[in-house]
């Protein structure tokens, strides 16, 4: 089934998409459709699809969950490859980076949907995108996938990483699901031998395609990482795990970093982003720039020091 969050007269509602229409859950957020759990979820979906549903152009896609929490995970070797040589001129993968699947936190305050304008910092001019896969979260098991787009400010990701921490603020201004969440029984059939869900991915700007990957080439499966992310920890329902950006083009600093300069160039406000995955459907937005924020105070040194 393909679910939902969707404004409509008003309201905003949870629902099943089916042929071009979207049928309303009752009573239920996203939030509250997952903490269901899959099989429950499916027979609250079949119950859904016998109310008189809209048409799916007549209402507006929003971002289809509000997560609890969202892990964002590196688990594609080519992509640490290239974008490590952009942001911080290192060669080759960490031996760390093979250990373990990696993951930041980041803001799921500032999660949109599509169609949204994606906003980044006044303050930076390195604007990209990275191509991603998400995993949502049910009780206990992965519960559906969704796109997700990573939004990324390079020159501040870049500087602030130097302090060994981060990326803050070089992310944390959105990041884009949607446009709905497949859940996971319509993709068992997509696995390769080693269960690795095997779909066709694509990231282009102003409709020009700039990068190509296949999910598959992830070096752990979602499982792995949902795993991982509960080790020694608590993963709730609602949650949702990033796989990192795709290779060959998934985001453009790892371009960057291949070419040796910035090419494709940096997105610029108006640029159309456009990121497609087999199975999963279209995820679409537009680069715009927030307004400027007041500067900070001056460092002081404790004490007087100098």
């Amino acid at each position: 089934m393909r679910l939902a969050t969707y404004r409509h007269a008003g309201r905003d509602r949870a629902g099943v998409v089916a042929v071009e229409r979207v049928h309303p859950f009752d009573g239920l957020d996203m939030r509250g459709v997952v903490a269901l759990g899959l099989d429950a979820a499916l027979e609250a979906g079949e119950r859904a699809l016998r109310l008189d549903g809209v048409p799916l152009d007549e209402v507006r896609l929003l971002a289809p969950i509000r997560p609890a929490s969202i892990r964002d995970f590196v688990a594609f070797e080519e992509h640490v490859e290239g974008v490590r040589r952009s942001v911080d001129g290192a060669r080759g993968v960490p031996d760390a980076w093979y250990d373990a699947p990696t993951f930041y936190f980041t803001n799921p305050h500032t999660v949109i949907g599509p169609d949204d304008a994606a906003a980044f910092p006044a303050a930076c001019a390195a604007r990209d995108f990275e191509l991603e896969v998400a995993a949502v979260v049910g009780p206990g098991a992965i519960f559906g996938y969704t796109i997700l787009n990573d939004w990324s400010a390079r020159d501040l990701q870049s500087r602030e990483m130097q302090v060994r921490l981060g990326p803050a603020k070089g992310k944390d201004f959105a990041t884009t699901l949607g446009p709905w969440i497949v859940t996971a029984d319509e993709l068992e059939g997509r696995r390769d031998a080693d269960g690795f869900l095997d779909l066709r991915c694509t990231a282009s700007v102003n409709g020009v395609e700039v990068g190509r990957d296949r999910l598959a080439n992830m070096g752990w499966t979602f499982e792995t990482l949902l795993a991982y992310a509960a080790r020694d920890s608590r993963v709730v329902p609602g949650d949702v795990l990033g796989s990192g950006t795709v290779g060959n083009g998934g985001c453009l600093a790892e371009l960057w970093g291949r070419h040796g300069a910035a090419a494709p160039p940096p997105l610029r406000p108006g640029d159309v982003v456009t990121l497609t995955v087999e199975g999963l459907g279209t995820l679409t937005n537009t680069v715009a720039v927030a307004p400027p924020a007041p500067p900070l105070p001056a460092f002081r040194r404790p004490g007087g020091r100098r």
